[in-house]
Parts: C-alpha cells; structure tokens; sequence
C-alpha cells in the first residue's frame, strides 16, 4: 500500500516530540451491498474506503490521528500532528521495519465484491422468495447480500510490517406476517468470513423461509407473562447474552481502567463449573475472525473462564501497559478512522456435560428462547436488559405455545452462577458490535443452556 521506506519516515515523524512507541495503520476496503425490496432487487451501493491512521504512545498516554491524505505530504503531516500533541523529549535514533510474513487461515475461492452482480442478484433473490412463498399471510419481505474486502498494513516502531486481507459475506432476510391489522416480524441473517463459497454451507432458501417461519410464529403467540423462572437458551444467537453481559466485562479496554465487575479475579470462581467460555479468532472461515489483529498480533484461542475458573482477558497494547499483561491478538477497530482497542472476535460458551433433552425435561415451569435479540449493558455492573424474539412456554418437560413480548433481565456475575446445566449442540450467530472503536463482526455462540432463576419481563 505504502512504500517501506516511507512508512519508516512517518514512523520517525510521528516519535519526533519523544513517544516512545508509534504505529502506522493503512487500510484499503471495497465494499458492496445488493438490497431487495418490494419483490425485486432495489439498489446497489459499491463503496470504497481508504485511508491512514498514526498512533503514538508515551507510557500510557496515547495520541491518534487519521488521513485520507495518502501522498508523502499528507502522511507527513498528520504524523507531526501526532508528534506535537506529546511535545515531550526528542526523535528517535533510527527505525528498521522488518517485514513479517502473515499465513493466511481464511483462504477465499470467490470473491464475494467482484463477483457477478447478476450471480449475487440469483442468491439474494432466492431467499426473499422462499420468505414470500412461505405464506400467504407474509406481507413484506426485505433482503440484503453484503460483501466486503478488508486490506490492511501495520507498521509500526518496533520493526513491524505486516500485511493482511479479510473477506466477509453476510446475507440477511426479514419478513412481516400481518393478519387483522397486526403485524409480526422475524429475521434470519447469516454470515460467514469467506466468499461466496459460503453459500455452499448456508442455503439461501432456508435463509428465508426461517425469517418467514419466524413472523409466523410470533403472529399466532401470545404474550408472555413476566416473573422469574427457569429459562432455557438455545444455541447460536443465544451467545449473546454471554457476549454482552459477561464478554465486555473480560475486555482491557474495561477491565485496564477499573470500570469493569471482573477486575481483579483472575484464578477465582465466577461461574457455575459446567460453564467453559473461550474468545478465539483463529477460526477458520468464521465471521469474527482474522490473521492478524489490528496492532499486527496474530490472533488466538484465549479461554476466558475454565470449569468456572476466570483465566484471561482479552488484551490490546495499551491494556498491556496498563494491566502488565500480553497482548493477546484482540485489538479490533471498525476502520482507519478509529484508535484500535480491545474487542471480541468469536467468543463462546464452549459444549458441556448435558444432554439437551435433559435440559428440557428437568423445567417444570419455564420460558424456551430460541432466538434471541438485541439488549444493552453495563459492564461496571453487568446489569443488562436482552430481548426474546423467538419464545415459547415450557410445561412439564415439554415445549408449548409460543409467546412473544420476553426479555431476559439480571446480571452477568448473577447469570453466570445460576447456568447450571449446559448442552452439547455448540453453534454460533453473527453480529455487529458496537464499542468506542467502532463496529467490528463477532460471533456469538452456545449450545443450548438452563437458567436456573431468572427474571422475565412480558405483560
């Protein structure tokens, strides 16, 4: 992107005031998104992102600036932007950047943003179809097909160069069951950290019509009854609760600074035995994954909580200053625009002792969450607030009638107790997650697991 020895120059810029650590993060990403609407294909948005972003660090203070100005004056000049903002001691002696070679673990076969428009058009096309055709009483059906090409380079004082490229290809369907003048929606929305190959893994068929069966069952469901019971969460976007309430809080961007619940518990219990939680972005193909992070760190399999046991947390460089702990390959960024900081990539609550089955017949009186929705939380206190989507009663043992309007309440620390039997059908969903560096792809992901007890708003 850059020639080498005029990112050693900007290097040598940007530590010229007296920082004792600078870095250099460039980005090329070609993007593009094919949406459906009203029974045909709407709009297609190509959209090109390129830029720089140059980070100096003294001690634990951190200073950053971004350019779309590529061109030896620009870089230059936002590098002594940097310098001036620390106006401390003085250059350093020399840089020698080493170039290192990055294995690529995510090997594309189609390229999913040059691909044929017409060969996207097909894929997208056949899903919203299947949503429409599922049942009269589907109304409207929405759809997009999502594909973005990632290029980075990162250079940085130590002697860092490295290179890397990421592809992602999401598709995603909604549908709106109406009937007597109410309307109910559902979605399905899976993506993958590969081409268009994905699409011989996920049908796009079966896409729609689980977005379709989705609107369907919530029209017919009844509210549910708020209280506290037992609650049984099922796989793949069930993560989510263990993402938000619990993942942040295992972050350094939270715990370096004090403001999270799980400062200082490392080697402690703080959760049910059963309970095995693992960040890890070496997957292969995996929405959440990539080589390398945004520092240039290879990504890795971190175990966060072992048998209940706290072990690790994710860690970025400043959180490594601040915590005196490794990096451990979760710095994450939305694009050049943002400082880079802890994030997660795909983190889990890894298979456990339980028979699923099992995990239903033990609830007498209880709530099924099948698909889980979006919620927000505190990672100071882990409070968090997550909504049902997909919900049914359960019964003696048995799933009964849907219901609809749920939301799961507590806290991380709480519900990390009170799981007290986890199943064996691991899967994961995908989402965007929102932080102070930005939106980035995660997984989110469980086999189906119990609640023991806990609080359930409905009507």
């Amino acid at each position: 992107m850059i020639k080498q020895e005029l990112l050693s120059e900007v290097l040598y810029a940007a530590l010229s005031r007296g920082g004792d650590f600078a870095e250099i993060f460039c980005e090329h990403t070609r993007s593009n998104v094919l949406s459906f609407v009203d029974g045909k294909i709407d709009k297609i948005n190509d959209n090109v992102l390129s830029g720089v972003g140059i980070r100096v660090f003294l001690g634990e203070r951190t200073v950053y600036a971004s350019t779309s100005d590529i061109s030896r004056e620009g870089l230059l000049s936002c590098a002594y932007s940097v310098a001036d903002a620390l106006s401390e001691g003085k250059a350093p002696i020399s840089i020698c950047l080493t170039r290192k070679k990055v294995i690529d673990m995510h090997p594309v076969k189609i390229n999913p943003v040059s691909a044929d428009i017409s060969q996207k058009s097909d894929i997208l096309k056949s899903a919203c179809f299947a949503a429409k055709e599922y049942h009269p009483l589907i109304s409207q059906v929405t759809g997009s097909l999502a594909a973005v090409k990632h290029d980075i380079l990162v250079a940085n004082s130590e002697g860092l160069l490295c290179e890397d490229s990421h592809t992602r290809t999401r598709i995603a369907v909604g549908a709106v069951a109406s009937e007597n003048g109410e309307n109910q929606s559902g979605s399905a929305s899976p993506g993958r950290g590969m081409g268009l190959e994905m699409f011989d893994l996920i049908s796009p068929v079966e896409t729609g019509r689980r977005a379709a069966e989705q609107a369907m069952v919530n029209l017919r469901a009844s509210y549910c009854e708020a209280g506290q019971m037992t609650v049984a969460i099922e796989n793949g976007f069930g993560g989510v609760i263990f993402h938000e309430a619990c993942g942040h809080s295992l972050e350094a961007t939270q715990v370096g600074v004090g403001m999270s619940e799980m400062c200082g518990k490392l080697g402690q219990k703080i959760a049910n035995e059963k309970i095995t939680a693992i960040d890890d972005g070496t997957i292969a193909g995996a929405w959440g994954s990539t080589n390398i992070d945004d520092e240039g760190n290879p990504t890795q399999r971190n175990v966060l909580i072992e048998n209940g046991v706290l072990k690790g947390y994710m860690v970025d460089r400043l959180g490594s200053r601040r915590m005196g702990m490794a990096m451990t390959g979760n710095s994450r960024r939305q694009s050049y625009a943002y400082e880079p900081t802890s994030r997660m990539t795909n983190t889990f609550i890894d298979n456990g002792p339980d028979k699923n089955e099992d995990i239903i017949a033990s609830i007498e009186y209880g709530l099924y969450a099948k698909q889980m929705g979006g919620g927000s939380v505190n990672p100071l206190t882990g409070a968090f607030n997550f909504a049902v989507t997909e919900g049914y009663m359960v019964r003696n043992g048995k799933i009964c009638e849907a219901v609809r309007g749920a939301s799961l309440i507590g806290t991380g620390s709480k519900i990390l107790q009170d799981i007290d039997m986890v199943g064996q059908n691991l899967a994961t969903g995908q989402g965007m997650c929102g932080s102070s560096s930005g939106s980035i792809p995660t997984d989110v992901g469980q086999p189906l697991i119990r609640v023991k007890k806990i609080t359930v708003g409905g009507r």
